[in-house]
């Protein structure tokens, strides 16, 4: 992540510095080498349609996912231009994206997720997240904080129970 604002006011004018990420950018090489970019800022002009956008690429086609809709592009439907510096493209290339049609309605996924915890401290619900599942995030997120620094990839260990 990044502070790209330094500085804040609070309510009453007082400014403060700042020291928590504004920004959150990152790149995952998944399974069979699709690549998979996440983005999200509050201090950014929005040209995406979304706070967080997530970009996968894959030779057969590629996704662009925000909180609530999904636009894809297939292999077939992607354009073959013929790239010259020197004119303007006459492809609009944001038209050739599908729209992934939206045939359920999602609550938000954190009220969700802290009904389920509760459920499961209240009512002895099963619950998937134990403490392997935990150590993975921090795994990961600890790792996503080294690549940053480092600005380079870093190999996840396979954790074992």
């Amino acid at each position: 992540g990044a502070t790209h604002v330094k500085e804040r006011v609070d309510e009453s004018g007082k400014p403060y510095r700042c020291t928590a990420d504004d920004s959150a950018y990152a790149t995952f090489e998944l399974e069979r080498g699709i690549i998979a970019h996440f983005n999200s800022s509050w201090t950014v002009r929005v040209k995406r349609d979304d706070l967080l956008t997530v970009q996968v690429d894959g030779t057969k086609g590629s996704a662009v996912a925000g909180l609530r809709g999904c636009e894809i592009q297939p292999y077939g439907a992607t354009p073959r231009p013929v790239w010259n510096p020197d004119q303007d493209s006459p492809i609009n290339f944001a038209t050739d994206w599908m729209t992934v049609p939206t045939n359920q309605v999602f609550d938000n996924g954190f009220k969700v997720q802290w009904e389920m915890f509760l459920r499961h401290v209240v009512q002895d619900a099963p619950w998937e997240y134990d403490l392997l599942e935990g150590a993975k995030g921090v795994q990961l997120a600890e790792a996503g904080l080294r690549s940053w620094e480092e600005r380079r990839w870093i190999e996840l260990d396979n954790l074992a129970k």
